[in-house]
Protein backbone atom coordinates (compact mmCIF):
# COMPACT_ATOMS: atom_id res chain seq x y z
CA UNK A 1 0.00 0.00 0.00
CA UNK A 2 2.81 2.62 0.81
CA UNK A 3 4.02 1.72 -2.95
CA UNK A 4 1.08 2.77 -4.24
CA UNK A 5 1.15 5.53 -2.40
CA UNK A 6 4.42 6.84 -3.01
CA UNK A 7 4.20 5.96 -6.91
CA UNK A 8 0.92 7.48 -7.17
CA UNK A 9 1.84 10.37 -5.73
CA UNK A 10 5.13 10.82 -8.00
CA UNK A 11 2.31 10.31 -10.71
CA UNK A 12 -0.10 13.12 -9.58
CA UNK A 13 3.22 15.80 -8.83
CA UNK A 14 4.27 14.70 -11.87
CA UNK A 15 1.16 15.74 -14.03
CA UNK A 16 0.59 19.17 -11.57
CA UNK A 17 3.94 19.94 -12.20
CA UNK A 18 4.28 20.16 -15.99
CA UNK A 19 1.31 21.54 -16.11
CA UNK A 20 2.17 24.58 -14.48
CA UNK A 21 4.84 24.42 -17.12
CA UNK A 22 3.19 24.45 -20.02
CA UNK A 23 0.41 26.83 -18.97
CA UNK A 24 3.21 29.09 -18.13
CA UNK A 25 4.84 29.35 -21.44
CA UNK A 26 1.96 28.84 -23.46
CA UNK A 27 -0.04 32.10 -21.55
CA UNK A 28 2.62 34.48 -21.19
CA UNK A 29 4.35 36.07 -23.89
CA UNK A 30 7.10 37.10 -22.68
CA UNK A 31 8.15 33.34 -21.59
CA UNK A 32 7.75 32.25 -25.85
CA UNK A 33 11.60 32.20 -26.30
CA UNK A 34 12.53 29.56 -28.63
CA UNK A 35 14.68 27.84 -25.99
CA UNK A 36 11.55 28.05 -23.79
CA UNK A 37 9.51 26.10 -26.49
CA UNK A 38 11.88 23.72 -26.65
CA UNK A 39 11.14 22.98 -23.06
CA UNK A 40 7.37 23.44 -23.43
CA UNK A 41 8.00 20.45 -26.28
CA UNK A 42 9.70 18.53 -23.17
CA UNK A 43 6.99 19.23 -20.46
CA UNK A 44 4.39 17.84 -23.22
CA UNK A 45 6.30 14.49 -23.08
CA UNK A 46 6.58 14.48 -19.50
CA UNK A 47 2.83 15.46 -18.61
CA UNK A 48 2.05 12.73 -20.43
CA UNK A 49 4.65 10.33 -19.12
CA UNK A 50 2.85 11.17 -15.64
CA UNK A 51 -0.31 10.31 -16.98
CA UNK A 52 0.28 6.98 -18.25
CA UNK A 53 2.19 6.41 -15.12
CA UNK A 54 -1.09 4.77 -13.36
CA UNK A 55 -1.01 1.59 -16.00
CA UNK A 56 2.40 1.14 -15.04
CA UNK A 57 1.38 1.44 -10.61
CA UNK A 58 -0.90 -0.77 -11.92
CA UNK A 59 1.66 -3.79 -13.47
CA UNK A 60 3.57 -3.42 -10.04
CA UNK A 61 1.94 -7.25 -9.36
CA UNK A 62 2.85 -8.54 -12.95
CA UNK A 63 -1.06 -8.68 -13.63
CA UNK A 64 -2.33 -6.49 -17.14
CA UNK A 65 -5.86 -5.36 -16.29
CA UNK A 66 -6.95 -4.25 -19.85
CA UNK A 67 -7.66 -5.28 -23.74
CA UNK A 68 -4.95 -6.81 -25.42
CA UNK A 69 -5.16 -3.54 -27.50
CA UNK A 70 -4.74 -0.56 -24.39
CA UNK A 71 -1.57 -3.14 -24.07
CA UNK A 72 -0.11 -2.23 -27.16
CA UNK A 73 -1.40 1.30 -27.46
CA UNK A 74 0.11 2.26 -24.56
CA UNK A 75 2.94 0.88 -24.90
CA UNK A 76 2.89 2.21 -29.06
CA UNK A 77 2.55 5.67 -26.56
CA UNK A 78 5.05 4.99 -24.41
CA UNK A 79 7.68 4.58 -26.78
CA UNK A 80 6.91 7.59 -28.88
CA UNK A 81 6.98 9.85 -25.53
CA UNK A 82 10.67 8.52 -24.98
CA UNK A 83 12.16 8.75 -28.41
CA UNK A 84 10.60 12.28 -28.40
CA UNK A 85 12.10 12.99 -25.24
CA UNK A 86 15.41 11.97 -26.71
CA UNK A 87 14.62 14.04 -29.79
CA UNK A 88 14.11 17.13 -27.79
CA UNK A 89 17.27 17.07 -26.06
CA UNK A 90 18.53 17.04 -29.05
CA UNK A 91 17.28 20.08 -30.15
CA UNK A 92 17.67 21.69 -26.87
CA UNK A 93 21.98 21.02 -27.11
CA UNK A 94 21.83 22.18 -30.62
CA UNK A 95 19.75 25.46 -29.50
CA UNK A 96 22.64 25.74 -27.38
CA UNK A 97 25.34 25.28 -29.18
CA UNK A 98 24.23 27.62 -32.11
CA UNK A 99 23.81 30.44 -29.26
CA UNK A 100 27.05 29.94 -27.49
CA UNK A 101 29.41 29.21 -31.09
CA UNK A 102 27.41 31.27 -33.34
CA UNK A 103 26.05 34.10 -31.48
CA UNK A 104 25.41 36.73 -34.73
CA UNK A 105 23.57 34.15 -36.52
CA UNK A 106 21.78 32.85 -33.50
CA UNK A 107 18.64 35.13 -33.84
CA UNK A 108 18.49 34.95 -37.42
CA UNK A 109 18.31 31.36 -37.54
CA UNK A 110 17.09 30.48 -34.79
CA UNK A 111 13.47 31.42 -34.43
CA UNK A 112 10.09 30.31 -32.80
CA UNK A 113 8.58 29.10 -35.84
CA UNK A 114 11.81 27.36 -36.84
CA UNK A 115 11.51 25.60 -33.52
CA UNK A 116 7.84 24.86 -33.22
CA UNK A 117 8.17 22.87 -36.59
CA UNK A 118 11.28 20.99 -35.36
CA UNK A 119 9.35 20.00 -32.41
CA UNK A 120 6.60 19.05 -34.42
CA UNK A 121 8.97 17.14 -36.70
CA UNK A 122 10.43 15.27 -33.74
CA UNK A 123 7.17 13.80 -32.51
CA UNK A 124 5.94 12.84 -35.77
CA UNK A 125 8.96 11.19 -36.25
CA UNK A 126 8.57 9.23 -33.32
CA UNK A 127 4.94 8.18 -34.42
CA UNK A 128 6.15 7.30 -37.81
CA UNK A 129 8.99 5.31 -36.56
CA UNK A 130 7.19 2.77 -33.86
CA UNK A 131 4.44 2.17 -36.02
CA UNK A 132 6.48 0.83 -38.38
CA UNK A 133 8.58 -0.81 -35.79
CA UNK A 134 5.89 -2.29 -33.54
CA UNK A 135 3.32 -2.91 -36.73
CA UNK A 136 2.93 -6.18 -35.89
CA UNK A 137 2.00 -6.02 -32.02
CA UNK A 138 -0.84 -3.08 -33.61
CA UNK A 139 -2.38 -4.97 -35.81
CA UNK A 140 -2.56 -8.05 -34.10
CA UNK A 141 -2.55 -7.02 -30.38
CA UNK A 142 -1.96 -9.87 -27.80
CA UNK A 143 -0.61 -12.25 -30.42
CA UNK A 144 2.79 -13.14 -28.70
CA UNK A 145 0.82 -13.24 -25.03
CA UNK A 146 1.71 -16.72 -23.66
CA UNK A 147 -1.14 -15.99 -20.73
CA UNK A 148 -4.51 -14.12 -19.82
CA UNK A 149 -3.35 -10.53 -18.07
CA UNK A 150 -0.01 -10.31 -20.45
CA UNK A 151 1.26 -7.57 -21.50
CA UNK A 152 3.95 -8.57 -24.21
CA UNK A 153 5.85 -6.70 -27.07
CA UNK A 154 7.95 -8.65 -28.98
CA UNK A 155 10.99 -7.02 -31.63
CA UNK A 156 13.87 -9.39 -32.59
CA UNK A 157 17.30 -8.16 -31.92
CA UNK A 158 17.87 -6.45 -35.23
CA UNK A 159 14.99 -4.77 -34.59
CA UNK A 160 16.17 -3.69 -30.81
CA UNK A 161 19.87 -2.97 -32.01
CA UNK A 162 17.76 -0.22 -35.17
CA UNK A 163 16.13 1.15 -32.43
CA UNK A 164 19.13 1.99 -29.86
CA UNK A 165 21.05 2.80 -32.73
CA UNK A 166 18.45 5.36 -33.86
CA UNK A 167 16.49 6.37 -30.38
CA UNK A 168 19.79 6.47 -28.12
CA UNK A 169 23.39 6.10 -29.65
CA UNK A 170 23.20 8.37 -32.33
CA UNK A 171 21.36 11.25 -30.26
CA UNK A 172 22.96 10.74 -26.97
CA UNK A 173 26.47 10.95 -29.03
CA UNK A 174 25.69 14.20 -31.00
CA UNK A 175 24.58 15.37 -27.31
CA UNK A 176 27.96 14.98 -25.80
CA UNK A 177 30.18 16.09 -28.65
CA UNK A 178 27.50 19.24 -29.01
CA UNK A 179 28.08 19.90 -25.16
CA UNK A 180 31.60 18.89 -25.20
CA UNK A 181 31.96 21.97 -27.75
CA UNK A 182 29.87 24.85 -25.82
CA UNK A 183 31.60 23.51 -22.24
CA UNK A 184 35.19 24.06 -24.52
CA UNK A 185 33.84 27.73 -25.70
CA UNK A 186 33.23 28.46 -22.29
CA UNK A 187 36.65 27.85 -20.87
CA UNK A 188 38.51 29.12 -23.07
CA UNK A 189 36.16 32.66 -22.83
CA UNK A 190 36.62 32.13 -18.87
CA UNK A 191 40.62 31.89 -19.31
CA UNK A 192 39.70 35.15 -21.82
CA UNK A 193 38.38 37.18 -19.04
CA UNK A 194 40.17 36.22 -16.30
CA UNK A 195 43.51 37.62 -18.33
CA UNK A 196 41.90 40.48 -19.92
CA UNK A 197 42.31 39.75 -23.25
CA UNK A 198 39.92 40.25 -25.87
CA UNK A 199 37.88 37.46 -27.79
CA UNK A 200 38.99 37.47 -31.32
CA UNK A 201 38.76 34.06 -32.12
CA UNK A 202 34.70 33.70 -31.67
CA UNK A 203 34.22 37.24 -33.25
CA UNK A 204 32.27 38.64 -30.32
CA UNK A 205 31.99 37.53 -26.83
CA UNK A 206 29.13 35.36 -25.95
CA UNK A 207 26.30 37.22 -23.35
CA UNK A 208 26.41 36.02 -20.01
CA UNK A 209 22.66 35.30 -20.00
CA UNK A 210 23.31 32.86 -22.52
CA UNK A 211 26.42 30.84 -20.71
CA UNK A 212 24.07 31.00 -17.51
CA UNK A 213 21.25 29.31 -19.91
CA UNK A 214 23.91 26.85 -21.00
CA UNK A 215 24.17 26.07 -17.74
CA UNK A 216 20.97 25.95 -16.74
CA UNK A 217 20.03 23.55 -19.78
CA UNK A 218 23.26 21.38 -18.96
CA UNK A 219 21.94 20.34 -15.21
CA UNK A 220 18.44 19.23 -17.02
CA UNK A 221 20.62 17.37 -19.75
CA UNK A 222 22.63 15.40 -17.57
CA UNK A 223 19.86 14.33 -15.38
CA UNK A 224 17.92 12.91 -18.43
CA UNK A 225 20.94 10.76 -19.56
CA UNK A 226 21.13 9.73 -15.68
CA UNK A 227 17.95 8.40 -15.56
CA UNK A 228 17.42 7.16 -19.27
CA UNK A 229 21.14 4.99 -19.68
CA UNK A 230 20.09 1.95 -17.51
CA UNK A 231 16.61 1.94 -19.33
CA UNK A 232 19.02 1.85 -22.88
CA UNK A 233 21.98 -0.08 -21.41
CA UNK A 234 19.50 -2.89 -20.40
CA UNK A 235 17.44 -2.96 -23.76
CA UNK A 236 21.06 -3.04 -25.22
CA UNK A 237 22.78 -5.98 -23.09
CA UNK A 238 19.70 -7.97 -23.03
CA UNK A 239 19.15 -11.47 -25.10
CA UNK A 240 15.55 -11.61 -24.63
CA UNK A 241 13.13 -11.42 -27.80
CA UNK A 242 10.32 -10.74 -25.41
CA UNK A 243 10.05 -7.77 -23.33
CA UNK A 244 7.22 -8.02 -20.57
CA UNK A 245 5.75 -4.43 -19.30
CA UNK A 246 6.92 -5.78 -15.79
CA UNK A 247 10.57 -7.11 -16.93
CA UNK A 248 12.14 -3.86 -16.58
CA UNK A 249 10.34 -2.00 -14.08
CA UNK A 250 13.16 -0.15 -12.02
CA UNK A 251 14.82 1.31 -14.67
CA UNK A 252 10.76 2.18 -16.42
CA UNK A 253 10.87 4.18 -13.11
CA UNK A 254 13.81 6.08 -12.87
CA UNK A 255 13.08 6.99 -16.15
CA UNK A 256 9.45 8.15 -14.79
CA UNK A 257 11.09 9.63 -12.03
CA UNK A 258 13.41 12.17 -14.53
CA UNK A 259 9.55 13.80 -15.74
CA UNK A 260 9.10 14.75 -12.32
CA UNK A 261 12.52 15.89 -11.76
CA UNK A 262 12.77 18.04 -14.95
CA UNK A 263 9.95 21.02 -13.70
CA UNK A 264 11.72 20.69 -10.35
CA UNK A 265 14.85 21.40 -11.80
CA UNK A 266 12.77 24.64 -13.25
CA UNK A 267 11.86 25.96 -10.36
CA UNK A 268 14.94 26.17 -8.72
CA UNK A 269 17.05 27.21 -11.88
CA UNK A 270 14.46 29.76 -13.24
CA UNK A 271 13.05 32.69 -11.43
CA UNK A 272 10.59 33.19 -14.07
CA UNK A 273 9.00 29.71 -13.44
CA UNK A 274 8.74 30.38 -9.90
CA UNK A 275 7.01 34.17 -10.73
CA UNK A 276 4.12 32.29 -12.88
CA UNK A 277 3.73 29.49 -10.33
CA UNK A 278 3.00 32.40 -7.85
CA UNK A 279 0.93 34.11 -10.89
CA UNK A 280 -1.26 30.88 -11.79
CA UNK A 281 -2.04 30.09 -8.17
CA UNK A 282 -2.96 32.91 -6.82
CA UNK A 283 -5.42 33.12 -10.15
CA UNK A 284 -3.88 36.34 -11.62
CA UNK A 285 -3.98 34.41 -14.56
CA UNK A 286 -7.70 35.38 -15.08
CA UNK A 287 -6.97 38.71 -14.98
CA UNK A 288 -7.28 40.87 -18.46
CA UNK A 289 -3.94 40.97 -20.62
CA UNK A 290 -1.95 38.94 -17.63
CA UNK A 291 -0.44 37.42 -20.83
CA UNK A 292 1.78 39.98 -21.03
CA UNK A 293 2.62 40.35 -17.34
CA UNK A 294 6.64 41.23 -16.99
CA UNK A 295 7.46 37.39 -16.07
CA UNK A 296 11.87 38.09 -16.20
Amino acid sequence: MLVYILLSSISLLTVALNLLVIISISHFKQLQTPTNLLLLSLAVSDFFVGLLMIFQIMLIDGCWLFSDLMCSLWLYISSNIISSSVGTMVLISVDRYVAICYPLHYFTKVKPKTVIVCCCLCWMFAALFYSLLMKNNLQHPGRYNSCIGECVVEMNYIVILFDLIVTFLFPITLIVILYSRIFGVAVYQARAMRSHITVVTMKVTVKKSEMKAARNLGVVVVVFLICICPYYCLALTSQNNFYTASSVKIVIWLFNFNSCLNPLIYAILYPWFRKSIKVIVTLQILNPGSCWTNML
